[in-house]
């Protein structure tokens, strides 16, 4: 496999030593702590592949959730989307439910339901 990407002009190769990956959106972080990063170098350009656990975290008003004097609250993706797919609400209302649930996902459901 190796030998044939190389053919087509293709390298892979894994970053060492990785220890957080943070994506941030408009109004999200999402964080992946301990995950694997693979660069991939196709016809003069990188693309990094990333793989592992993430949570997700509002940002503040201040611009990043690093900033915030307040303590930082994660909620795993998976909790996140279920409460999103159950109720049909976005990822900012899905997110408060959870933060008004401490983080439980059954009870954001039940919050969002009955709103």
């Amino acid at each position: 496999m190796q030998k044939a990407m190389k053919q087509m002009g293709i390298k892979q190769t894994e970053v060492p030593d990785v220890v957080e990956v943070i994506i941030r959106t408009k109004n999200n972080e999402i964080v992946m702590k301990g995950a694997e990063v693979i660069c991939v170098e196709m016809g003069g350009t990188k693309n990094y592949q990333v793989t592992g656990p993430e949570t997700v975290r509002p940002i503040s008003a201040e611009g990043s959730a690093t900033q915030s004097q307040e303590p930082e609250v994660t909620f795993a993706s998976s909790d996140v989307d279920l409460v999103m797919s159950q109720t049909g609400c976005d990822r900012e209302k899905a997110i408060a439910a959870l933060t008004a649930t401490n983080g439980q996902p059954a009870e954001a459901i039940l919050k969002i339901m009955t709103e």
